[in-house]
């Protein structure tokens, strides 16, 4: 019997496909993907992707190892990578390639374990993610720092500032300036907000050049600017810095033409004295601050534990007064103004009253207050409608004053307050006067002047108090049609010893007369002032000669004396 032969017959046509279809795949994907050697690091086969994308020839690939892809610093890692290999690898972290041209790239890698012609092999796929990064970064970079300067942001100044003051050596002294920027609303008023913009980077450019050995130098937010000052010495180097900060920023900056010329003012904060985190030594460079722009601006100051009592203070206060507005505890007082020509009372000013734990708070301690809170706006429609409504209840000939703040017309809602209390009230719009003071002009003129326009036509009438204190008021005079002139008490006061005094109230006087503007003379105390501002012109007068201000309830009386007391007089007189 002859041998038995046997034979398998196995079907490779699928096994073909499958491998011709992987070939295909990776040959022809358009993400750059090699295979190399797990033992030898060399590369065994690369794809076109591979080749356009890195730079080098199939046979330069061919030629080179895996590690050859890397940067210096980071061949150890990938070879240790490379030792803990599994079945299939997925990226943890990104890796940074360099091409041919030495392009640095960053990839995510995605690898499994192959046979490749009879190798221990690993197919690996990249994912170039640089572009993807950059945006990342420039997205980060821009959340830490300010777009129209570049220099660093509140937020990365302050970490800043709290890295370093966790550095070991941060037991030496170090120094926060907070620098404010002093007249730059009047450039962005002046010359429109595109050259005050233009104006903040030359400032930050000065501030580089002035400080290349600080730390860092931050916007935190419109024109304040803060310095960390490292290893300061003494707080007289701290105070030196800051002097010639002042100096530098002062200088007159050119733009489109013109010169601008601001100034700043500093406050700092020394740590550890000052505080010993961030928040605290910000918080205190900026009170240190606040002194030095109510000192009279231009200048610097440094922090004291007094201005932290002070900021208490003034907390505590800012809580009473909020409670004293809900709980009805503010009061009006009325203070007559008296007509010259005629004798007798044409109206009174509102004067606002907060009597607190028995005794009154002066208005010069609560008013600003009121005014850095923004309670202003809601007092101010409170004391209109309280004032209207008690003026409607006197004679119809005797009107109302009432202050209006330069903080109330950044609110929208201020012509429609002045229209509801007199609806309310039902007062004659003629019977109330609104008094203002050139702050109200310096600052957000044309809308400002808008304002007083829609409250002029609504009947009411405009007075200017404090005439003569500050800078331009001869200019607002042609800017509005004033109805009354009020001269400052300052002049009044010195009346007796001073002729220059006398000569400027007559001066005021024959002005307002030329205008047909009404003059007031206010804080006449002796008779001797009231003959004096008489023969000088003046229309009005008020002053505790006449009365102290008094609660609503007393008017009425305080109207029938001082009206009976005038009739008296011009009875003697004829």
């Amino acid at each position: 019997m002859g041998d038995l032969i046997c034979a398998v017959l196995t079907d490779v046509t699928e096994l073909n496909r499958r491998e011709q279809s992987s070939r295909l795949l990776f040959e022809n994907n358009p993400m750059p993907m090699w295979i190399f050697d797990t033992q030898t690091r060399e590369f065994l086969s690369v794809n076109d992707a591979a080749v356009r994308y890195y730079g080098y020839s199939r046979d330069q690939f061919l030629s080179m190892r895996t590690d050859q892809l890397r940067r210096p610093d980071e061949i150890p890692s990938h070879i240790q990578a490379l030792s803990d290999l599994k079945e299939s690898y997925q990226s943890d972290r990104s890796w940074r390639h360099l091409k041919r041209d030495g392009t640095e790239i960053e990839v995510l890698v995605y690898g499994r374990r192959i046979e490749f012609e009879g190798r221990s092999a690993y197919l690996v796929a990249a994912v170039d993610i640089s572009e993807r990064k950059r945006a990342e970064a420039r997205v980060t970079y821009l959340a830490h720092h300010d777009a129209l300067t570049d220099l660093p942001n509140r937020m990365f100044y302050r970490e800043a500032l709290s890295k370093r003051l966790d550095l070991p050596e941060s037991s030496d002294q170090l120094a926060v300036l907070c620098i404010d920027l002093d007249l730059f609303k009047n450039v962005n008023d002046s010359f429109g907000h595109p050259v005050g913009d233009r104006l903040l980077k030359l400032v930050a450019e000065r501030l580089r050049q002035s400080l290349k050995s600080a730390d860092v130098i931050g916007r935190l937010g419109g024109d304040e600017f803060a310095v960390i000052l490292p290893s300061i010495a003494s707080p007289e180097k701290a105070g030196q810095i800051a002097e010639r900060l002042i100096d530098t920023l002062k200088l007159p900056y050119s733009i489109d033409g013109f010169e601008i010329v601001i100034g700043a003012s500093i406050g700092i904060a020394l740590a550890p004295a000052d505080g010993e985190n961030a928040d605290d030594l910000l918080k205190n460079a900026d009170m240190a601050l606040y002194r030095a722009k109510s000192e009279g601006r231009g200048g610097y100051h440094f922090f004291d534990r007094s201005m932290d009592e002070l900021a208490q203070k003034r907390r505590a206060m800012e809580v009473e007064l909020r409670r004293a507005l809900a709980a009805g505890e503010l009061e009006v007082h009325f203070q007559p103004l008296i007509d010259l020509d005629r004798n007798r009372i044409t109206g009174f000013e509102s004067l606002l009253r907060w009597k607190h734990e028995g005794k009154f708070v002066p208005p010069s301690e609560f008013i600003p207050l009121a005014e850095a809170t923004g309670l202003v706006t809601s007092i101010g429609e409170w004391v209109l409608r309280t004032a209207c409504a008690a003026a409607a209840s006197w004679p119809y000939d005797i009107g109302v004053a009432v202050n209006l703040s330069p903080i109330q017309f950044r609110d929208k809602n201020l012509v429609t307050a002045v229209v509801s209390a007199l609806a309310a009230s039902g007062l004659n719009p003629s019977r109330l006067e609104l008094e203002i003071t050139e702050s109200v002009l310096l600052a957000e003129t044309d809308a400002n002047l808008s304002v007083l326009h829609q409250l002029k036509q609504l009947g009411v009438r405009i007075s200017m108090d404090d005439f003569g204190t500050g800078y331009s008021s001869l200019s607002y005079l042609r800017s509005f049609p004033f109805d009354k002139i009020k001269i400052d008490r300052s002049f009044i006061k010195d009346i007796d010893s001073r002729p220059d005094c006398v000569a400027i109230i007559g001066a005021i006087s024959a002005l307002g007369k030329r205008l047909g503007i009404r003059t007031t003379a206010e804080g006449v105390e002796t008779a001797e002032q009231l003959e004096c501002v008489r023969s000088e012109g003046c229309t009005e007068v008020q002053g505790y000669l006449f009365s102290a201000a008094r609660p609503a309830r007393e008017i009425p009386a305080l109207i029938a004396m001082i009206e009976g007391s005038n009739h008296g007089r011009r009875q003697r007189a004829g």
